[in-house]
């Protein structure tokens, strides 16, 4: 048996004690008062509550070693987007990669793949292949319904994944960015029980009043915190806390960490600790200890509850932090992929240019959500190329405009693209957008940005979306990436991350596919 002391912080009955843990195989058998008054406190761990791991760029297994280095016990994950590349295949891979990793993985089944017919994937999953993960054990939900129009109209095949799911007592998340009213309360009744998109504190009020759990998302491009942070005194039962999308350069720094650290400096702690730790436990039904008596021994160990510094996380009674506050584990990764045409030629990509009245995507630092603007509104050094190239198959490619990178020389491209992960590139000309997207194709998936007769490429080599590499070097190249995308006149915060989301049909108002500008609002080209 081992016995482990601290000030105990107990969720349940809100108080704080110095007490010591009795552990045997992994459960908390017993917990008992102490008259030691120790100098670190332990508590539950922090739970992201809505997460894509391809997003981090590392497979899950580096994913967790740095996660965990931060309090971070579990995940609820959706593989979302390798399933859009590579199918069933890419799920199994997830579920495999994830195993002996320490932190605990809490696999969704996705439920948009295509995301829409509107695009190109790698791969189909429909509502028999929702049937074979919903029965496993380590499936645990239905994830993000984007293809809200789906179930307002009463979509056959989007009703019947939504069935099987409840058919499990399985919970469903949602993705309706700004659907209020009628519709959204048809949307709720039909079983979609979270959103993680709101963007204002209406909505997310509005939400809530009519069932809804709300996650406050604070990720490395969607940043909702600072508008929905009222909620943490207001609904502390009803909302948790999601990063959705962490870039290795932001996961090296911190994660949920981040989220409890600004919190608690407005707002009550068991308040802030009760969504940070339990409100996932309970909403999913993980089986992630709260610092119970026959609990699993989930919990962390940190010097103070004002900076949360971790010297200690156990899952199930094995602590993964070392004395020196690392986590050294190693491990051999398979890789998995799809990229299936060959380099393109420069006249593929056609030669057109803006007139006054062309419609022109214009993106916005910090926010999934671009704006329709025309040409003459435009300062002209700033409009710049996109494409979408299909990886997939060899098809026509489609040109439009692009604004709100700021007046970027030379190009961009990145295998990395929400949601069908097809390569998206915007760049001044055509000469530099093609050597963009041969880059691409050469290494078959990675980010990569052109300046002058140099191209630096991060290749990715897992779906085109992860590296096998430690987070410390994904990040470090990651980072030289995004400052040499800003030293070529980029004007965003995270250039990469933005363009990612150039390619997300589902997310107003206007986006690029394969197959050419579309309308996210009215779901048709433009």
């Amino acid at each position: 048996m081992d016995v482990i002391g601290g000030k105990i912080v107990d969720l349940q009955q809100k108080q704080i004690y110095n007490g010591e843990l009795h552990l045997e195989n992994g459960i908390i058998i017993k917990i008992v008062k102490s008259e030691i008054n120790y100098d670190h406190y332990i508590l539950p761990g922090f739970i992201d509550a809505h997460i894509h791991i391809e997003s981090s760029m590392l497979v899950p297994y580096e994913f967790a070693r740095i996660a965990m280095l931060h309090g971070t016990v579990a995940t609820v994950s959706d593989p979302h987007e390798i399933a859009n590349v590579c199918g069933m295949e890419g799920i199994e891979y997830m579920l495999t990669n994830a195993k002996n990793s320490g932190l605990q993985f809490f696999f969704g089944a996705p439920s948009c793949v295509p995301a829409t017919q509107f695009e190109t994937s790698g791969a189909i999953i429909d509502h028999r292949d929702i049937e074979k993960l919903m029965v496993r054990n380590d499936i645990w939900y239905l994830s993000e319904m984007m293809n809200y129009p789906g179930v307002l109209y009463n979509d056959e095949e989007v009703l019947k994944k939504i069935e099987i799911a409840r058919n499990y007592k399985k919970p469903v998340d949602g993705h309706a960015p700004g659907l209020k009213g009628d519709d959204a309360v048809e949307y709720i009744k039909k079983g979609c029980s979270t959103d993680h998109e709101c963007v204002s504190l209406d909505e997310a009020l509005w939400k809530l009043k009519h069932g809804m759990k709300i996650l406050i998302r604070e990720g490395s491009a969607a940043k909702n915190y600072h508008a929905l942070e009222s909620l943490i005194s207001t609904h502390p039962n009803e909302v948790m806390f999601c990063s959705d999308d962490k870039h290795p350069d932001d996961l090296l720094l911190g994660h949920i960490n981040d989220l409890v650290k600004i919190s608690v400096l407005k707002h009550d702690l068991f308040d802030v600790l009760q969504i940070a730790c339990v409100n996932p436990v309970l909403h999913y039904n993980l089986p992630v200890g709260l610092l119970q008596e026959g609990d699993s021994a989930d919990f962390i160990m940190v010097k103070d509850l004002k900076n949360f510094e971790v010297k200690a996380n156990y899952v199930k009674g094995i602590n993964y932090i070392n004395d020196s506050g690392t986590i050294h584990k190693t491990k051999t990764h398979s890789l998995i992929n799809q990229f299936n045409i060959g380099f393109i030629e420069e006249n593929e990509i056609p030669e057109i240019a803006p007139d006054p009245s062309t419609i022109i995507i214009k993106a916005i630092d910090g926010s999934l959500i671009t704006e329709k603007t025309k040409a003459d509104d435009c300062s002209s050094e700033e409009i710049l190329k996109i494409c979408v190239v299909n990886r997939y198959r060899k098809e026509k490619i489609h040109v439009g405009f692009i604004t709100g990178f700021g007046p970027l020389k030379g190009a961009m491209a990145s295998s990395v693209a929400h949601d069908s992960h097809n390569i998206v590139a915007i760049g001044r000309n055509t000469k530099d957008l093609t050597k963009a997207i041969n880059s691409i194709i050469e290494t078959k998936g990675g980010l990569c940005v052109v300046h002058g007769l140099e191209t630096e490429c991060l290749p990715l080599p897992v779906a085109g979306l992860m590296h096998i590499l430690p987070a410390e070097q994904v990040g470090k190249a990651y980072e030289k990436l995004q400052k040499l995308a800003i030293y070529n006149g980029s004007t965003l915060t995270s250039p990469f991350m933005t363009l990612s989301f150039m390619a997300l049909l589902v997310i107003p108002k206007i986006k690029m596919s394969d197959k050419g500008l579309f309308d996210a609002e009215k779901f048709t080209f433009m």
